[in-house]
């Protein structure tokens, strides 16, 4: 059956949905052109060897003073990069922070810290450089000690369970000299490298938690909670040198208050605004459309009732319209999503997938006789306020399950109270949000859903899938990871782990005294690629 629509006629409550609109978990930014990366194979040792060419400081000017205020939606959940994990937060550390490689706006991943590495044949040694000269914000040298600690420190050498779950795949961090670091995998992981931005950060800063310090082109200088968040140029940088001098990321939690404060002058850049919105702003703005790179869901509590039942997922699977979602949210744009992957991982991206569920009022209704709810049910969809596409989406979703005798009230809480309540606490029945990757790999989507992960919110349990990412987790060549990855992403979409819906499109807006807002295929901004348009 064909996906069918709902008249926009008649239908009065869905189109008060198209007011406020912003998300919180994709990805977006960019490479200072010039950068380059090369590979090259080693013929005679069985390793691939990667390194990078550094470019020359861009050239001051008197506009590489001037300051950018940037609207967040929400506040950062910490200052300490290895145990914040709000996407937002990472948008913003991206600037600060940096792994041994980093991630470009193409999807490669770069030499950063390390100047280069090595990946031994059978893909459990990896092997890095440590980049000649580079520099923590404090200016102390960074040494190879600060990388064993910043990577140990993720795995739980404490006791503690590793911060990062893929971590306990490491079985050790060796210091090897004065510039060099191996990491031996316990099992052979050919996908690793992803896993290997995470922050270096100084081993003698015992306080991280309020002095955050890292190798990025700005460094921190100040943060008033639900206010803002401040850095500046960090001109030791190894890299090419941030055009702006001073940034500051404002709060921007009142997505009505969007349009005045850009047009007014007090934030100069804003991503993820709503078509409504850049329809009412002036000419004085750039306006960058991109994706967010997310999965955007009705995110069901696998553990509660009535959800605890596949038939009662699938039939709300049956019911949700992701295209009139995406017509009444952004005005038609966006891309269906199937299950917990979105396009731009195009290897796994599975398409047909988008038909596992065409909407199908009558075959919702028999599901949920079946699972014994012949007269539907009620249920609560908690979502976070200060993203309007959420707080939107679930209004057109509420009143779509109305056709099979569903009630879906709407609860619209703080950002803050949603990480507690909702991700954390797992005391919620549904709710809206996307979710996006925090690494180049599938397995930053997929591994959630693992039985034991921690970040599993939706309390999905599934033996099959289990086994599936595991396989794909042991296997060395690329084409059978791929098979096991689209194998987890079916059985998500065939037991409706959730009601996936979208990856939603992204509208920057920039003030035209700027200019050179670059996208990523991760939830980052990259500020550093931004100048005076002059």
């Amino acid at each position: 059956m064909m996906k069918k629509k709902i008249g926009r006629t008649g239908s009065a409550l869905l189109m008060v949905v198209l007011t406020t609109l912003t998300v919180a978990l994709s990805g977006c930014s960019s490479d200072k052109a010039g950068d380059s990366a090369k590979v090259e194979t080693g013929a005679e040792t069985g390793t691939d060897t990667v390194t990078s060419t550094e470019t020359a400081a861009s050239t001051e000017t008197t506009d590489d003073l001037s300051k950018l205020t940037v609207g967040i939606p929400q506040d950062i959940d910490g200052l300490d990069p290895h145990n914040s994990t709000g996407a937002g937060t990472r948008e913003v550390f991206y600037n600060i922070f940096e792994g041994l490689v980093k991630a470009d706006s193409d999807g490669n991943l770069n030499p950063a810290v390390a100047s280069e590495y090595t990946i031994s044949e059978d893909s459990k040694v990896y092997t890095f450089t440590l980049r000649d000269g580079i520099k923590f914000h404090d200016g102390s040298d960074v040494t190879v000690e600060d990388i064993k600690y910043s990577l140990e420190r993720n795995m739980g050498v404490d006791g503690s369970e590793p911060l990062i779950k893929a971590y306990g795949k490491i079985d050790s961090v060796n210091v090897l000299d004065d510039s060099h670091v191996e990491v031996v995998l316990k099992d052979a992981d050919s996908d690793f490298l992803t896993q290997l931005t995470v922050a270096i950060i100084p081993a003698a800063n015992e306080h991280p938690e309020t002095t955050p310090i890292g190798t990025g082109p700005y460094k921190y200088v100040s943060n008033s909670p639900q206010e803002n968040f401040v850095v500046t140029r960090f001109d030791d940088y190894w890299g090419e040198k941030a055009y702006i001098k001073d940034v500051v990321f404002k709060i921007e939690a009142n997505m009505d208050a969007i349009v005045l404060d850009l047009e007014g002058g007090s934030i100069d850049m804003m991503a993820r605004v709503t078509p409504t919105q850049v329809a009412q702003l002036s000419d004085k703005f750039e306006v960058y459309e991109g994706t967010m790179n997310l999965v955007q869901a009705l995110y069901l509590n696998n553990a509660v009732k009535p959800f605890d039942d596949v038939k009662v997922r699938q039939a709300l699977c049956y019911a949700v319209n992701p295209q009139e979602i995406m017509d009444f949210v952004s005005e038609g744009a966006g891309t269906e999503v199937g299950s917990a992957m979105f396009p731009a991982f195009s290897k796994y991206y599975m398409p047909e997938l988008n038909d596992t569920y065409n909407t199908d009022v009558d075959k919702a209704k028999a599901l949920l006789a079946e699972a014994g709810y012949p007269n539907g049910f009620e249920f609560t969809i908690t979502v976070p306020s200060n993203y309007g596409q959420h707080v939107d989406t679930a209004q057109v979703i509420s009143e779509e399950l109305k056709a099979i005798g569903v009630t879906a009230n709407i609860q619209e809480i703080e950002w803050n109270s949603w990480v507690s309540d909702v991700y954390s606490g797992r005391e919620y029945e549904a709710t809206v949000v996307g979710i996006d990757a925090s690494t180049l790999s599938a397995s930053a989507l997929l591994s959630r859903y693992v039985s034991d992960n921690g970040k599993n919110f939706v309390n999905f349990n599934s033996a099959d899938f289990d086994a599936a990412y595991a396989n794909a987790s042991a296997a060395t060549d690329d084409a059978e990871k791929t098979k096991y990855y689209k194998e987890c992403e079916t059985i998500l979409s065939q037991e409706a782990a959730s009601v996936y819906i979208q990856d939603l499109p992204e509208f920057v807006v920039l003030n035209k005294k700027f200019t050179g807002y670059v996208f990523y295929p991760l939830y980052v901004q990259d500020i550093a690629k931004i100048r005076p348009a002059q």
